[in-house]
């Protein structure tokens, strides 16, 4: 363990701001160590206001994708909201369905079978629009290194719109609009929204085009609270506020579906992030791990007591056998790694076994880092003749750029720092781990390797 001071400031700013805040020393100390050093940010800390959220039409791409569905709305096409099988992608699928669904003249919703299509927009998912006359997708959560399944799309007749927050590749796909706060030609002021979010803003861009009133939409924010506290995106600036009144809306007028939940959690008060966290997100996640992400969406988006109780106690269902199976291939991801008498000499951590559930090496990763190998881990799988792989990465460590480094030996891969999936055949597993331990061997410092704890150091103020 690593002890990390935060202590980054002097006594003079934080007297400076004890003053005009009016308040004692030690709490103008705390604010400062979370990044609040003005009045103004003081403010926005303590009452956030929607008046706070950024114009969406600040998005690079947001004012044609607006164009583009006012073109589906008009021409009276069918629109297909797609997303990823995760918290993020069934909330962002759910918020955008759920609105839209009173505009176009025909929509429906998509979720990529996690086993037989993979992570983000697939080509059996192309296929299945064409094949029903949709015209028109909208991607959530995903598609922002889609280049060869939008120009698939694109020969198919089917336009795309992406809404995605991982970070992009040399080249972006060729779709109608691609709405990503990470984009380099985007002057979006803040780069951390989640997926979900970012379907949120596309809603809040066609409300003020529209001149719908905020008030009519703001019903929807409790789903993007959801997956800004799963997706673990830093609940700072906009995601804040986003997170402050999403939180107001979910404890005020509960959702069926998230009432479902609740109540078969035997959980009665006031719902917090950490509740999200670890009650509400693992029986969401539950459904795209065990079976299939469309029954979330189902559940999220359904209007009655009845509806939302029987979809879930199949979540409640699904959520413990993910439990079971988790907790088994952990034990046996451990032994596995001990078994190698030089593992304490590696600076990264992968292992294998075809018959592991992919449904919870995401998980399984993250365990391994916190409580056995602080170390950049992967964990892979094998099914339908493909080895699938979840990354996970320490503090400070960007383990998407290790990842890229051994790009050519992958079939697929994508994410962000801190956490990535990727695919390759099943003879470049061996190559692949000596690949990404060398890669990772000589780019993490040692300090890198060691947990960290922040110290909230105390400034003693003398007059």
């Amino acid at each position: 363990m690593r002890w990390v001071s935060k202590n980054t400031f002097n006594a003079d700013e934080v007297a400076a701001l004890a003053k005009a805040l009016n308040i004692n020393v030690v709490l103008a100390q705390l604010l400062m160590q979370r990044g609040v050093r003005t009045y103004d940010e003081a403010k926005d800390f303590f009452r956030p206001t929607l008046d706070s959220l950024h114009d969406p039409f600040l998005m690079k791409d947001m004012d044609v994708a607006i164009n583009r569905i006012e073109k589906a709305i008009t021409s009276k096409e069918k629109v297909l909201i797609y997303g990823d099988y995760d918290v993020d992608g069934t909330t962002a699928v759910a918020l955008v369905y759920t609105f839209f669904k009173n505009y176009f003249a025909e929509t429906g919703f998509y979720i990529p079978d996690r086993y037989t299509e993979g992570y983000g927009v697939s080509k059996n998912g192309i296929d299945w629009a064409k094949e029903n006359g949709f015209r028109l997708i909208i991607a959530l959560d995903c598609g922002i290194k889609a280049i060869d399944k939008v120009d698939y799309a694109n020969e198919q007749g089917i336009d795309f719109i992406i809404c995605d927050h991982h970070r992009p590749g040399n080249v972006l796909p060729a779709a109608v609009a691609v709405l990503d706060q990470k984009r380099e030609d985007c002057n979006y002021p803040y780069k951390e929204l989640s997926g979900c979010g970012i379907g949120f803003k596309l809603v809040q861009a066609f409300a003020r085009h529209r001149g719908i009133s905020f008030f009519e939409i703001e019903h929807l924010l409790d789903l993007v609270a959801i997956s800004i506290a799963a997706d673990i995106v830093p609940v700072t600036g906009e995601n804040r506020t986003l997170t402050y009144f999403g939180l107001r809306q979910l404890n005020a007028n509960k959702r069926p579906g998230i009432k479902a939940i609740l109540e078969a959690a035997n959980y009665t008060k006031e719902v917090t992030v950490n509740d999200i966290v670890f009650t509400i997100a693992p029986r969401i996640n539950a459904a795209g791990r065990m079976q299939h992400g469309k029954h979330a969406v189902e559940l999220l988006t359904s209007t009655n007591a009845a509806t939302a109780k029987t979809g879930s106690d199949l979540l409640q269902d699904k959520n413990k056998r993910r439990k079971e199976e988790d907790e088994q291939t952990t034990i046996e991801a451990v032994d596995l790694i001990r078994q190698d008498p030089n593992h304490t000499e590696y600076k990264s951590t992968v292992v294998y076994q075809p018959h592991w559930h992919k449904g919870v090496i995401g998980i399984v990763a993250s365990r391994l880092i916190d409580k056995f190998f602080y170390r950049p881990t992967i964990v892979l799988t094998n099914g339908n003749g493909t080895v699938s792989g979840s990354a996970r990465s320490v503090k400070d460590f960007d383990v998407y750029n290790a990842i890229e480094s051994c790009s050519h030996l992958l079939d697929q891969f994508g994410g962000h720092m801190y956490a990535a999936g990727l695919t390759m055949k099943p003879e470049n597993v061996e190559p692949f781990i000596a690949e990404f331990e060398k890669v990772v061997a000589s780019t993490i410092e040692p300090h890198m390797l060691q947990k960290k704890l922040k110290l909230m150091q105390s400034l003693i103020l003398l007059k």
